[in-house]
């Protein structure tokens, strides 16, 4: 296989840096719920949090087989003006609208949280408002919400997580590349 060695062609091999949180507006499914804590805490989020979810969607133990509360902060807030982010931090609202950005199109904030909308809905217009950007996945129509979250996740991970850039032919990274450690 050719690939292309110039450092015009190459990424440095880096560690992901910053942080992400991953919240949902609304949720009323436990099995949504379970499958967006565990997906979040494979992809290495700082925080998880809720807001207006309905009691029967934090029934999540059937789904979140990882235990992500055991590795990360949990939050619940009743209400969007409840919601506080960190300092310096982005939110970044996935809904499909006329006006979002494209997600492959989108460079990730290094420290952001990540806000999906309900499972038979939209995000509020309360929190549409606080968001700094919002994405969409170029879809046809809305896709399951725990779909969404990882879409969104592994094109944070491909754009920032440290991988090489994709060969210019078919296949994968030159043998070369050596993945980057953890600090």
């Amino acid at each position: 296989m050719l690939f292309i060695n110039s450092s015009k062609h190459t990424r440095k091999n880096k560690v992901m840096r910053g942080y992400f949180g991953v919240g949902i507006e609304g949720i009323s499914k436990s099995y949504n719920l379970g499958a967006i804590l565990r997906t979040s805490n494979a992809f290495g989020a700082s925080f998880a949090f809720t807001i207006g979810a309905t009691n029967r969607a934090l029934e999540i133990k059937r789904t979140d087989t990882s235990k992500s509360e055991n590795h990360m902060p949990f939050y619940e807030w009743d209400n969007p003006e409840n919601l506080v982010i960190p300092k310096n931090c982005k939110l970044v609202g996935v809904e499909l609208t006329d006006n979002s950005i494209n997600l492959p199109s989108f460079r990730h904030p290094m420290n952001c949280v990540y806000i999906l909308g309900p499972e038979k809905g939209s995000l509020s217009n309360e929190i549409q408002q606080r968001c700094d950007y919002l994405v969409k996945i170029p879809t046809k129509f809305c896709i399951n919400v725990g779909l969404a979250c990882a879409l969104t996740l592994y094109d944070r991970s491909i754009m920032l997580g440290g991988h090489p850039e994709r060969p210019v032919k078919i296949g994968g990274p030159n043998e070369n590349w050596v993945k980057p450690q953890k600090r």
